[in-house]
């Protein structure tokens, strides 16, 4: 079954309570997302040890109850 955006948009929160979230469904289907993440936790981190935090808040589901998400990451202006 596929995750929809209020859960992916739980456990992101669970593991960056800071974070600003916007999530989009790409496709239409449910199962191809993009979601947008703004938290000053990135702050000092790579972009791809930003992306890193949010995968793994997703715990393991990427590439299965989960698809495809496009991720963009920043910190708060």
């Amino acid at each position: 079954m596929p995750m929809d955006a209020t859960e992916i948009e739980r456990r992101i929160k669970a593991a960056l309570p800071d974070a600003e979230i916007e999530i989009r469904d790409l496709a239409g289907d449910g199962d191809h997302w993009a979601a947008s993440v703004i938290s000053e936790s990135f702050r000092g981190k790579t972009r791809v040890q930003q992306h890193k935090m949010v995968y793994d808040s997703l715990q393991g589901d990427m590439g299965g109850a989960l698809h495809a998400l496009a991720l963009q990451t920043s910190i708060p202006e």
